[in-house]
């Protein structure tokens, strides 16, 4: 090893240089190296994104199935509901007919 005290100019240049050089050669692209296994990569991760999305699909569908069978079951009990009120109604209209009709056959006699 030298001493660097006594290099003279051109060694010093010259160690700058190769320093350069090296600081250099770490920032240079290095060659990229392909994966074998890209293809069947790409592959797996389309067969994955279709059977998510494929799930989704299904889930979203059987909500919206759920959302109709839930609005016909809603809209059968509203008509039973209100065929019951409306049988309700007509009974006490017929009640209130029926003490209309027996208060007049009392003023009667």
């Amino acid at each position: 090893m030298r001493d660097p005290k006594n290099a003279n100019f051109a060694d010093r240049a010259a160690t700058a240089a190769a320093a350069r050089q090296a600081l250099l050669a770490k920032l240079k692209p290095k060659p990229a190296i392909t994966d074998p296994n890209l293809a069947q990569r790409a592959a797996e991760k389309a067969a994955e994104l279709e059977r998510v999305r494929a799930e989704r699909q299904a889930a979203r569908q059987a909500k919206r199935h759920d959302a109709a069978k839930d609005a016909a079951a809603q809209a059968e009990a509203d008509a039973i509901d209100r065929e019951a009120r409306e049988l309700a109604l007509k009974a006490a209209q017929k009640a209130a007919r029926d003490a209309r009709y027996a208060a007049r056959k009392q003023k009667r006699k």
